[in-house]
């Protein structure tokens, strides 16, 4: 069995094609989903994923290094609810601070970028004074049983949560992309060429647009 460590930007994804690489190769693929940072964590405490799928910057010391999919940051809203402005930079400060709470991750890039943008913007500590910060997860979630009005995060993990209504992308002047790459680990089992190779592939492209990622393929 393989050892998959993987972004949670991308999980939308590889939930189909972890199935379909297992079909036709006949390996077995064991799959953890956490924050890049987290992930990081846990190989720094001593585990050894045979491949992993994070953010770029993050694998410097894996190896065959392979960009396939970037991400931008979006607002989503529970279900029947109206739809906020969020066009331009002044109209987004408006709808964060006149939220009843915002939700965002505490661990996840689209979160810790968060976090500086709004202290850049001035409006850090209203919005935090009721923010619901998770520590990791689908922010969508808090928006789906009421615990927030908005959920910040990127656009592919947002999709994860099929209830909810994405309102869009952050304005132009404010967005911040993620790009993910798939690495090989350091002791890397042998099949694992195979799940790098499938996952860096053009049938993977189908999958990474669908959870809406943008190619990245370079």
């Amino acid at each position: 069995m393989l050892h998959l460590f993987s972004a949670l930007a991308v999980k939308k994804a590889l939930d189909s094609l972890i199935p379909q690489f297992t079909t036709e190769t006949g390996v077995a693929v064991d799959t953890v989903f956490d924050p890049t940072t987290v992930l990081m964590k846990r190989i720094e405490a001593g585990a050894k994923p045979d491949v992993i799928v994070a953010v770029t910057e993050s694998l410097a010391a894996f190896g065959s290094v392979v960009p396939i999919a970037k991400a931008g940051i979006g607002v989503a809203v529970a279900p029947g609810t109206q739809i906020p402005d969020i066009s331009t930079v002044p109209a987004l400060c408006e709808a964060l601070t006149s939220a009843r709470s915002v939700a965002y991750s505490r661990t996840g890039a689209s979160g810790i970028y968060f976090a500086s943008m709004i202290e850049h913007l001035g409006i850090a500590a209203e919005v935090n004074a009721r923010a619901t910060v998770v520590d990791k997860g689908f922010t969508a979630l808090a928006v789906v049983d009421g615990r927030a009005d908005l959920a910040i995060q990127q656009l592919s993990e947002l999709k994860f949560v099929p209830e909810v209504r994405i309102v869009g992308p952050l304005p132009e002047e404010v967005q911040h992309w993620s790009h993910f790459s798939v690495g090989l680990g350091t002791e890397a089992a042998p099949d694992a060429t195979l799940l790098h190779k499938f996952l860096t592939g053009q049938s993977a492209k189908a999958a990474y647009a669908e959870a809406g990622l943008i190619e990245d393929f370079r």
